[in-house]
């Protein structure tokens, strides 16, 4: 688990490092929003934990280049008072929280590390989706054809009738489906199939 802070206040930056590293979080600190975005890849783990007010690109200016970017990495916004609207409004475009400064350093590390807990959570989905679709690469078209009639419940002989093949390859397009794609049964495909409709 690792936050990214950027402040370009070092006192700051340090406080909230030695506060993350007591409670076991790996951190990394950058003084401003381009020294960040300069070493940004999709591949970053962990969350950002960003301020809004900064000298060079503002926390908002980051966070729409994060956007424009398609980032996946949580970001947590560290605001002023006067922020909270603009914190709101950042919140509606996909950030994950926004903290109010004076802030208290419990109630700090406790929401990073929720966002950090959900954040690994949806890794492992994209994974567990991505290899899923891997494996569908592999069917054959008829395959696919035959896919989406077991999706829409219709048995061995209706599918055969629509294809206008014999029951007998219906069931052994349906034996390598089962195979290649890993399930046992239709119902268990249909779980694996709705995978990799959620959060895409």
């Amino acid at each position: 688990m690792t936050v990214h802070i950027i402040d370009d206040d070092d006192a700051i930056r340090d406080s909230l490092s030695w506060l993350f590293r007591s409670r076991g979080v790996g951190v990394v600190t950058w003084p401003s929003g381009e020294t960040f975005l300069e070493k940004w890849s999709p591949d970053l783990q962990g969350c950002i934990l960003l301020d809004m007010r900064m000298e060079g690109m503002s926390g908002l200016e980051v966070f729409d280049k994060l956007i424009s970017l398609h980032a996946r990495q949580p970001v947590i916004f560290l605001t002023g008072h006067g922020d909270i609207p603009l914190a709101v409004e950042c919140l509606k475009q996909g950030a994950a929280d926004f903290l109010e400064k004076p802030f208290n350093d419990n109630n700090l590390v406790d929401r990073v590390l929720a966002v950090l807990h959900k954040a690994k959570e949806r890794a492992v989905a994209d994974r567990q989706r991505d290899e899923i679709w891997r494996k569908r690469t592999q069917l054959s078209p008829r395959e696919n054809e035959v896919l989406l009639m077991i999706l829409e419940g219709l048995l061995n002989k209706q599918i055969a009738d629509r294809l206008e093949i014999t029951i007998r390859t219906v069931e052994v397009h349906r034996a390598h489906i089962m195979e290649k794609m890993g399930a046992r049964n239709a119902v268990e495909l249909a779980r694996l199939i709705s995978l990799t409709e959620q959060n895409s």
